[in-house]
């Protein structure tokens, strides 16, 4: 049974709610979480990533060798760094290991593929840092689990090595709105609605097709993929982006691990420090990415 926490979070953001309002106000309303804290006994470094702003957050004693791409969410057309360092901090915390948030390029002013090419990107440079793909996660909430997803097939695509497994949280992966639960949860959901998204799918295709697997990766061939963690709540209009890429890449022979935590809003992780179910969904994700980054 969801805690009484949650109550009160959805209830915040029924009041206050946090991704109403023009893309300058969504924006700044995201960034203004850079005031929360990071998770105890991490600490963060400035970086650049092929000319793109970057940001580790390390733990203590984090596992020789393991690494964590995070691909912030936001819609493709916010999110950043200050948005999201507090829960990539906790991630860090869980999973033993460095976490590196990139700041790619958004819509509307740098449409889609931007930020494929630019998550791309990213995953090059740490490959020619040295880190081993063997030991190499990627992640992502929201758009960015999408990324994530399209990030996996352009690189399965190319024939770059493949990271050991990837993580999503409630991802964004159908542009064109075609889930179920787009209509059947749009009452129940406090944080996204489906004229929202469609909204943001627009100024982040800026014409280009819904279903192109580098922008709605439900739609691609998910074959040949890593392991994936796909978590998303049951409160959520996203939730059929979840179970439906989960079903297909399933039937596509690869190892999915899906999560449906009941009555969980869209990226609960990110209310940890206030939530329950936040901090227990990071700690699986946690356990289990090291049960994939064995050494």
């Amino acid at each position: 049974m969801p805690s009484l926490e949650l109550a009160a979070i959805i209830a915040m953001l029924r009041a206050n709610p946090i991704t109403i309002g023009t893309v300058e106000q969504v924006r700044a309303g995201l960034d203004a979480a850079e005031a929360f804290p990071l998770a105890e006994g991490v600490r963060s470094e400035l970086t650049d990533v092929t000319g793109l702003s970057g940001e580790w957050l390390i733990p203590d004693s984090p596992a020789v060798g393991r690494t964590i791409l995070h691909l912030h969410g936001g819609g493709y057309v916010c999110g950043s760094i200050k948005s999201h360092r507090a829960l990539a901090s906790r991630i860090a915390v869980a999973a033993a290991a460095p976490v590196l948030l990139i700041e790619y390029r958004l819509g509307p002013e740098h449409p889609h593929p931007a930020a494929v090419d630019d998550a791309i990107a990213a995953y090059r440079w740490l490959l020619k840092q040295r880190v081993d793909p063997a030991q190499l996660v990627v992640a992502g909430d929201s758009a960015g689990g999408g990324l994530t997803a399209a990030t996996l097939l352009a690189l399965r695509d190319a024939g770059d090595p493949l990271p050991a497994a990837a993580v999503l949280m409630s991802p964004w992966t159908d542009l064109a709105c075609a889930g179920e639960s787009m209509t059947s949860c749009a009452e129940i959901d406090p944080v996204l609605g489906p004229a929202t998204l469609r909204e943001w799918a627009g100024y982040y295709l800026n014409g280009s097709d819904a279903r192109a697997p580098l922008a709605s990766p439900v739609y691609g061939d998910l074959s040949r993929l890593p392991p994936l963690l796909i978590q998303v709540g049951s409160a959520e209009v996203l939730l059929d982006d979840s179970t439906r890429l989960a079903e297909r890449a399933q039937a596509a022979g690869v190892d999915v691990t899906l999560e449906v935590w009941d009555g969980m809003i869209h990226v609960w992780h990110a209310f940890a420090m206030m939530l329950p179910e936040g901090q227990q969904a990071i700690d699986r994700i946690g356990a289990w990415v090291q049960e994939r980054l064995v050494t």
